[in-house]
């Protein structure tokens, strides 16, 4: 989409801290992060959010999970990470394009919010 700043990213048309990059997803720190670790993991396929997702994207979700371990693991997060999908307006999605947040290296607390 055009006016996706995440597919923006995603393209290399905006610069970021890339973690991680394959040929479905990038992994790049958050640029305001709220937590010694925050990262982001967009898929490059442009998604809304979890809600826009159908069974045609059961791989691809499959893969990100499957990927939050590794970054999780590339990142150091030995000791536990969370990972968090904020979906529509009262999670506080505010990037209309589905990406899962890493944080880590610190004690988070519960509830989140």
């Amino acid at each position: 989409m055009a006016d996706c700043i995440f597919c923006a990213i995603a393209n290399h048309e905006i610069p970021t801290d890339v973690v991680y990059e394959d040929d479905k997803i990038m992994c790049f720190r958050d640029a305001e992060p709220q937590a010694p670790v925050h990262v982001l993991i967009v898929p490059k396929k442009h998604i809304a959010s979890l809600d826009d997702t159908d069974a045609s994207d059961q791989e691809l979700l499959g893969y990100i999970l499957l990927k939050v371990k590794e970054i999780a693991s590339d990142l150091g997060l030995e000791n536990g990470y969370r990972v968090v999908v904020n979906n529509g307006e009262d999670a506080f999605q505010t990037v209309k394009h589905l990406h899962f947040h890493i944080l880590g290296k610190r004690k988070l607390t519960w509830p989140p919010g």
